[in-house]
Formats: structure tokens, sequence, C-alpha cells
């Protein structure tokens, strides 16, 4: 087992077959926090990136693509691993091949494993027969004569190779849920390769992790179970020369969507990347995910990367299952909106301008400066990226495309709401300065004092006229940004 002095090596290794999904973020994070923590703490950490592809059916280079993406965007750079080299590549599975031919081999003359000839419905029918409950395969090819085998061979099947799983029992202590013990008779023996030679998962990932030194395992609970056959294959690797140490192993906690299920892939919730089509900002879904088994305080939700580092303890994540809670997700992510600067709020969010059309590529001169004069306006009211070009679009819009929410239309632009976008057209027609102060004297004296209206009622159908929107960046600022020729224009137009 690795001491205390061995430097920290972990890896994430995701399989390409899908859209990337929230669990892979939260253990890539724990992954991520682990190895950085050892570094600041003088013990070494390497965080690897490995891909796991053997799957050759299911895993696209689009995957693969939108994983790196995905990392990238996160700010979750990888020590080592795929396109950034290593002293133990290469780092995608299906690139490894001959080192997983040549440990099987290794094994296949040990005495840890042994040829299966076995169909699986012959396998499930032998099940039924004894009355069985434990599933898996019954070590029916343990030990077959020669005979035997020769039978086998006459009918032209080709085995695939099978580990031997030891008698008794197989314990370790689980860096999260302490110790951890498996009898090994409700653990089948499993195949290594299928009958075609190519290796599975069983064998590819421990052989990864034993010759690429990984020190610590944290992986989701659902493979704990796989944990005890690992382990055996470990100890079988270390009396063939391949690994030198067991990783220590570390099972996190389920991730929970509705109704007290899973997360699967096909909840909307799970997809990382939307997150980041939304208009998430990383900081954000990072602190949250973060807080899916980890907490920095009791009293403390909002933190940064660094400081999760600084204060990450493997010890302190909760085994029991940690549910996802999209409007505490978005919470959070307001909370890093507001820590931003205003200059930095509108350098990220220019590429969802621009993929709205609300400014071109590159921006205009001139809708740079509008765009500089309007960010503080909607910085501290946006809560996403994504909703920037909602609240700014009628600022850049060019008149003929200048539409306005139906719904806020209905509402709010009645016959009543008419008559009060009429008394705000007439006091700021007669205005001698345009600006925000004016614009604001004139609407407050026409409307409220004269009129006699409540603020919600008296700017709210002026707000939908000048804007489109029931919600909208300041009414008098964005009247001056706008300027006196639109604004009058759009007033009357909603009338």
């Amino acid at each position: 087992m690795s001491t205390p002095s061995t430097p920290v090596r972990v890896r994430m290794a995701p399989s390409p077959t899908g859209s990337p999904h929230v669990g892979l973020v939260r253990t890539a994070l724990f992954n991520y926090a682990f190895a950085k923590h050892a570094q600041l703490s003088g013990q070494g950490g390497t965080f690897v990136l490995r891909v796991e592809d053997t799957d050759k059916e299911r895993s696209t280079e689009e995957s693969y693509t939108s994983i790196l993406e995905l990392f990238r965007w996160l700010g979750l750079d990888w020590d080592e691993g795929v396109e950034v080299g290593g002293p133990y590549g290469p780092y995608r599975q299906s690139e490894r091949s001959d080192l997983y031919r040549d440990v099987l081999e290794r094994l296949r003359a040990s005495s840890y494993t042994y040829d299966c000839y076995c169909r699986n419905d012959e396998v499930e029918a032998r099940r039924k027969a004894s009355g069985s409950k434990v599933m898996g395969y019954d070590g029916f090819c343990r030990d077959l004569t020669s005979e035997q085998v020769e039978a086998f061979r006459a009918e032209g099947r080709e085995p695939l190779v099978r580990f031997r799983m030891p008698e008794g029992s197989i314990s370790w202590n689980d860096l999260v849920r302490g110790e951890v013990t498996f009898e090994t008779e409700f653990v089948p023996d499993f195949a290594l390769c299928r009958a075609n030679g190519d290796p599975l998962y069983t064998l590819t990932a421990p052989v990864d992790d034993a010759t690429m030194r990984i020190t610590h395992v944290l992986r989701g609970e659902d493979l704990l179970s796989s944990t005890p056959r690992q382990i055996a294959l470990f100890d079988a690797m270390k009396e063939i020369g391949v690994a030198e140490v067991t990783p220590l192993y570390g099972h996190l906690p389920y991730v929970m969507g509705e109704g007290n299920k899973k997360l699967s892939k096909r909840d909307p919730q799970a997809h990382a990347l939307a997150y980041r089509d939304q208009g998430f900002l990383p900081e954000g879904l990072l602190n949250y995910v973060a807080l899916l088994g980890w907490s920095i305080a009791a009293d403390r939700d909002v933190f940064d990367l660094e400081e999760m580092v600084e204060a990450f303890d493997i010890k302190d994540v909760n085994a029991n299952p940690a549910r996802f809670d999209l409007k505490k997700a978005e919470a959070i992510n307001t909370a890093h909106m507001r820590r931003l600067p205003v200059e930095e709020i509108q350098h990220r969010a220019l590429p969802f301008l621009k993929a709205a059309g609300v400014v071109g590529d590159p921006v205009r001169d001139a809708d740079a400066q509008l765009l500089e004069l309007a960010m503080p306006l909607v910085a501290e009211r946006v809560n996403k990226l994504a909703e920037v070009p909602q609240m700014l679009g009628f600022l850049f819009v060019p008149e003929e495309e200048f539409t306005r929410d139906e719904a806020d239309v209905e509402k709010l632009l009645d016959e009543e709401g008419r008559r009060v976008v009429q008394a705000a057209h007439d006091a700021v027609a007669a205005l001698g300065t345009w600006s925000t102060a004016a614009i604001q004297e004139a609407l407050q004296t026409t409307l409220v004092e004269e009129l006699g209206l409540k603020p919600r009622v008296a700017f709210g159908p002026v707000r939908v006229a000048i804007t489109g929107r029931r919600v909208s960046p300041p009414l008098f600022e964005s009247m001056e940004l706008l300027g006196r020729e639109r604004s009058l224009a759009r007033l009357d137009s909603a009338l």
C-alpha cells in the first residue's frame, strides 16, 4: 500500500461515450483538489488525465473533444496525460493495446488466471438449475481436464481469460467510507478479455493504474463492488512484476437527481457542458459541485478553487448521497457573478453577445463604447452570462428589428398602459437636455405626481415600450443610452 511519504498521483479516466456528466466534474474536481493540496503541503501531487476508449462501438472523437473542452473551461488543468504527455504515455487506452496484451500473457502464464470456454447461456442455465442467487460466473472452467479443453476446442470455441478470485475476504480502508470488506465467495471470477483477445475494463484500468504509478484512486460509489477484484488483480500484478504497490481507494457518494434516483445521463441537469452554454461561470459550477459531498466550513457555501485546494481533505468527504439542487447551483453562480468586476463580466459575456447577434464579430467601435456604458447597468442584475444579451439587446437592435415580449405587451400595454406611455412621450419630448436626471425628473413629475400613479404602475408600461420587456436595465439610464430620437420612436410605436 502507499505510504504517506509517497508523492501523490491521482487520475481521472473518463470514457468518451456521450455528453460529459456532472458526476464526472465532481470526481475530477475532488481528484484535482487532492493532488493540488498534496503539492501545497510539500508531498508532491500529480493530476493525470487518461481516456478509457477501448469501447470501440460507443467511443467517439466528439465526446473526447467535449471532455477536454469541459476540463479546460473549468480550469482543471492536468499535469500529465492526453495532449500534455508525460513519462507513462500514451494516455489513451486505444493506443496501449501492446501493453495489455503483454500483461494478459504474463497473467495467463501464472496460476492467477484460467481459460474459460463457457457461453453466457450455459452459465445462466447452470445458475437456474442450481437455484443459486449469486450472479456472475460459476467457476465451471476453473479446473478443466485436458480432454474437456480438447472437446471445447474441437467445437471451435475460443477461450477468454478469467481471473481466479482468491478464497476468503478482501478488505481495505476506504478513504471516504472507512473499513470495507467483501467475502470473495460473492465476487465471481471475472473476464479480463473478450474471446477475440480484446482487453476489458477489468484489465485495462488496473494495468493503467499500475504502470502509471497511481497512488490514490478516487471514484464514484457505483464502482465500489469492482474494488475487491482490482485489489486481487493488483496482488497478482505485483507477483508478476507489473505493479509495485496497490493504490489507496476512496469512493465518492452518489449524486442524486429527482425522486431519490441517481442522477443519470438522461437527466437534463446532468449535462455538464450545458451549464457553460447557459452562461454559468466555471467558478460557480465548481463551487456548487464541490458541495456535493464536501464543505469548506459549516457556515460557508461560497469559495473559489484555490480556497478549496488549500482546505481539501478527503477525510472530510461525506459518504452519504448528495442531492443535485439546480436552484442552489444558480444561487452559488450568482454569488460568483457578484464577485466579478464589471469589466470582467463584459469580457466573459462578449461571446454570448456575439452568438446572439447583439454585437458583431469583430465588435464595431460604436457598439464597444455603448457596451461599456451599458454594462454597469446590468452587472448587478444578471445571474448568468447568457442573460446579458437578453438584457442589453434592445440597445443594439436596428429599429426595424425591434420587438416586444408578447406576454409583457398584453399585460402592461393595454388601454391604461398606452395612456401612461402617451403621457410619458409628451413629458420627455419637450426636454431640452437628454440625460438620466432630466428624464427621471420629467417622468416622475408627470406620471407619479401629476397622474398620481404608483411607480410600478407608472414605469412598467414605459419600460416595455422602451426595452420590449418588463425586466430590463434601469429605465432612465436606458433611455439616455438609447437616445432621444430612438426613445421617442419606441414610445410612439407602442401607441
